[in-house]
């Protein structure tokens, strides 16, 4: 497959269960193929010729298969080995595109949402260890364009004692030749979906290490989150994985969203998703 000059494409796929956290990232960029995996305590980049991905129904890269009906892993490395597989059902896709109207302005960067939230079955062998994420929860967003933010910070969490799913992205936006902070959130919360966007007025009342909040109308939401340095991995910067980022797959952190007086959601989790890059 031909590679388009200076952009990327990358997938994240994030599963948890019982305390046990995996991230993959296949994708494509300047240079060739990869597959980035990701757990609480390691991080790794597996790289391949480009002539190894292929997109279609299924995205494949090198032997492993990946979908919105789940994800089929052989990686057989010196460095990491990875193979079993992991089934999803009940995929929760968002209303529309994240991005709003922006979706028809050039970015250096597009995000899209394609599951807050859905079951987990299977188990995957990592370096010998079995992982067993049946019962678990997972997530799955994309990325593409030309690079990632110069400063932004995300988070994802749906590992709640209730039915909510929350991703916020806020991010330092190059446009005609100036910068604006830009925001996209979504609250999935028992069925019903929030939307808390820059394309809908959102308000950044504070965004710092550790620290989010946003402010629409009559909502608001603050998260707070106890990141610890992060793992290493490769960003895009200009079409190639020539960046690096830091990413905590898994820490504790506090949801609070309100619309006026009432309470919609409060609630903790150990289990996070973390990024926070200047």
């Amino acid at each position: 497959m031909k590679q388009k000059q200076g952009r990327f494409e990358g997938w994240y796929y994030k599963h948890q269960a019982n305390g046990t956290s995996l991230a993959l990232i296949p994708g494509r960029a300047a240079g060739g193929a990869f597959v980035q995996v990701v757990t609480d305590s390691q991080a790794c980049n597996i790289s391949y010729p480009l002539s190894h991905f292929h997109k279609g129904e299924l995205l494949r890269v090198g032997g492993s298969t990946f979908s919105s009906s789940g994800v089929t892993l052989d990686i057989r490395r010196p460095e990491l080995t990875l193979t079993g597989e992991i089934k999803y059902t009940g995929i929760t896709p968002i209303r529309g595109d994240v991005m709003g109207l922006f979706r028809f302005v050039p970015m250096e960067c597009r995000h899209g949402v394609i599951s807050m939230k859905h079951r987990l079955s299977g188990t995957v062998a990592l370096n010998g260890e079995t992982l067993d994420f049946s019962g678990g929860i997972g997530y799955i967003e994309s990325d593409s364009g030309r690079s990632f933010p110069t400063k932004y910070t995300w988070v994802h969490c749906n590992d709640f004692d209730r039915d909510c799913s929350v991703m916020v992205s806020v991010a330092r936006i190059p446009f005609c030749g100036l910068r604006f902070w830009g925001c996209v959130c979504v609250v999935w919360l028992n069925g019903r979906e929030y939307r808390l966007a820059t394309y809908r007025g959102v308000k950044i009342l504070r965004c710092e290490r550790g620290v989010i909040e946003l402010a629409q109308g009559k909502y608001r939401l603050s998260v707070t989150a106890e990141p610890r340095e992060g793992l290493a991995l490769p960003a895009p910067d200009s079409g190639a994985m020539s960046r690096v980022i830091r990413e905590n797959l898994s820490c504790p952190a506090r949801f609070r969203f309100t619309e006026g007086e009432r309470v919609l959601f409060d609630g903790k989790s150990d289990h996070a998703s973390y990024e926070w890059v200047t």
